[in-house]
């Protein structure tokens, strides 16, 4: 069985080592019955009520996507402790039109520039998919945080250390297991 996942590239940003990390990880699981589909943000109005009357097409389809899926791994730059404007839009879209993300099985990832990677902004993150509009199932444990990613990718995009290979396979592992449960227990309410 191929587990179908969307990888949410967290900001607009022309280039994202989020962007290259989502790829990354799409190319190196494909062999294990994984298909990753990168997708991006950059289309995405900013959220308006006012708007709700008439989705933008690129929210509907989105949205559409993710449901389809079975589960979602979101990759978020660290921007002010927080996560980019652009992904909190996108998440407020998401939680006003379809419930994309209802019971969703969700990974969170994340790579910055600086020491401590990304961790408070997935801490910012994994409160906002708690939240009671959203109400995403997100992995516990296991938060793949990299930082220094200029020197942890290669001029072609590739992971380079070790250590950080092991420890995103580990999360990686642990994220499949965690979309396989979640379908399991879905399953079992319905019957």
């Amino acid at each position: 069985m191929t587990i179908k996942l969307i990888g949410l590239v967290g900001n607009n940003a022309p280039f994202s080592y989020n962007r290259l990390l989502l790829r990354y990880m799409k190319e190196r699981y494909q062999n294990i019955n994984v298909r990753l589909t990168v997708q991006e943000i950059t289309e995405i109005p900013l959220f308006s009520e006012k708007l709700l009357e008439t989705v933008p097409a690129v929210v509907k389809q989105l949205a559409a996507d993710i449901k389809q899926a079975d589960g979602l791994i979101i990759a978020t730059p660290e921007y002010d402790h927080a996560i980019p404007a652009s992904l909190k839009s996108t998440l407020e879209w998401l939680s006003c039109y379809g419930n994309a993300l209802t019971t969703k099985p969700v990974m969170i990832v994340g790579t910055s520039l600086g020491v401590q990677g990304t961790s408070r902004a997935q801490d910012n993150l994994r409160q906002i998919l708690n939240s009671p509009g959203i109400n995403a199932f997100v992995l516990p444990g296991y938060e793949f945080l990299l930082g220094l990613a200029k020197e942890k990718f290669d001029s072609e995009g590739q992971l380079t250390d070790q250590a950080t290979l092991s420890f995103l396979d580990e999360c990686f592992k642990h994220f499949q297991q965690f979309v396989l449960d979640n379908q399991r227990n879905l399953i079992a309410v319905r019957e």
